[in-house]
């Protein structure tokens, strides 16, 4: 009996396309913690190429629906992982562009009427092949009947729907705000089903993270400096907020304050260039108290 089992087979050119892909992905890898969402953008991405898959040989294909939801607080990832997900979705062919537009309530609410409209029309304009990152989302619906928020949101959801395929649409912000936004709007969370979650990092995370941003830059912390550095995570989880973000703060000002205590000396060799000291940070956690 014949065998009319079909084997499809990837070209070259999908070969290398799958190497880009994994190149992409291995910067999400890089990425300190965030295990979880590292899965779901591994899902998302899987999800997007099988169904391009079953469209090339005529199986039904479930609708690319991947406008999401980011739930975090500030410098946990989302803004970065963001961009990783349009350079994937660009590079599969899903977006044209692959690229972010990262707005605010002030970039999308109008002064009076029919200003919100255009103002909110213009930013997707911006997004059509790529992804319109709108951070702390929750805010356009904080307002009165008479305020525009809503008028921004009713835009965008028509604008999503007018343009399907053209833009993904990214709605950001504080874990709680945003389910009390969705429980507002229960038209807005079928639109949007995807949900991530990007929890604060531990204290070792930061740790970590302070350390690789110190490799990028071909910088060292000392011992001291470490505990000084550990101080401040801990620090971080009662009140002293920031994540990552205060992290980056932390040391490009020790950085500068390096620069401070060297720029005196005479004669400097490639180690003292390097090392960070406990002063350098020190200083630093005295500003920020």
């Amino acid at each position: 009996m014949e065998n009319t089992q079909v084997m499809i087979t990837r070209p070259d050119s999908s070969v290398n396309q799958r190497q880009r892909v994994e190149e992409i992905l291995s910067e999400l890898d890089q990425l300190i913690g965030l295990t979880e969402v590292k899965k779901l953008v591994r899902e998302v991405y899987a999800f997007a190429e099988i169904q391009k898959r079953r469209q090339k040989v005529k199986l039904v294909t479930e609708p690319l629906v991947l406008h999401m939801i980011f739930k975090g607080n500030p410098g946990t990832g989302k803004t970065t992982v963001a961009r990783i997900i349009g350079k994937i979705l660009q590079e599969i062919g899903i977006l044209q562009r692959g690229h972010i537009i990262e707005v605010e309530r002030a970039d999308l609410v109008g002064e009076y009427i029919g200003h919100t409209a255009q103002k909110t029309r213009e930013q997707l304009r911006k997004a059509y092949g790529g992804i319109l990152f709108i951070d702390e989302a929750y805010s356009l619906a904080r307002g009165g009947e008479k305020d525009f928020g809503k008028e921004a949101i009713d835009c965008l959801v028509k604008g999503i729907e007018d343009h399907r395929g053209e833009v993904i649409l990214i709605l950001a912000g504080y874990c709680q705000e945003m389910e009390r936004f969705l429980e507002s709007n229960p038209g807005l969370r079928s639109r949007f089903p995807i949900h991530i979650d990007f929890p604060d990092y531990s204290q070792e995370e930061l740790m970590a993270i302070a350390e690789q941003m110190c490799q990028k830059r071909q910088y060292q912390l000392s011992s001291q400096a470490r505990l000084q550095i550990a101080r401040l995570s801990f620090a971080s989880h009662t009140g002293y907020s920031g994540n990552a973000r205060t992290v980056r703060n932390v040391i490009e000002r020790a950085i500068r304050r390096q620069a401070v205590r060297l720029i005196e000396k005479p004669l400097l060799t490639r180690e003292d260039l390097m090392l960070l000291e406990s002063e350098d940070i020190a200083e630093v956690a005295l500003c920020a108290k």
